[in-house]
């Protein structure tokens, strides 16, 4: 299993969102980065991500499971969008701000600090770990 976070503006889809789509999740659609769009075809079904609140919040607030693979983004007519499938699993105990992730140095390497604007990025299984006791979730 490998690890990731993906971004969304909470005004626009937001945790309650996902949850409220249940088991059948939703398309993580609209991604127009390739590098973004090149992170979501490595992702196999059952791997996890953060699911961060970007804009105002600026924090981590749960964990989202991959549930369908790469496929074509249905927001788009253009063939090179893709997207993955995801649905909510816990929501965070204590929401993790980007503020909180700066400040502890075992953090410092992670992409959420290094490359901030990427919408889907992978994280390692050390960050992952820290992050998850962070927000009080034992996963």
């Amino acid at each position: 299993m490998r690890y990731w976070l993906m971004k969304s503006e909470p005004d626009a889809f937001g945790w309650d969102d996902l949850v409220a789509k249940g088991d059948t999740g939703e398309e993580w659609d609209g991604v127009r980065n390739y590098q973004a769009r090149n992170t979501m075809r490595e992702m196999a079904l059952g791997d996890r991500a953060f699911f961060y609140h970007s804009q105002k919040d600026k924090a981590v607030v749960g964990v989202c499971e991959v549930i369908a693979l790469a496929h074509p983004d249905s927001t788009s007519d253009d063939p090179r969008w893709e997207c993955v499938d995801v649905k909510a699993l816990h929501p965070f105990v204590r929401p993790v701000t980007l503020e909180m992730c700066k400040t502890d140095p075992r953090l410092s390497a992670m992409v959420l600090l290094k490359s901030p604007r990427l919408s889907v990025q992978p994280v390692t299984q050390e960050e992952w770990a820290i992050i998850c006791e962070m927000g009080g979730v034992a996963l």
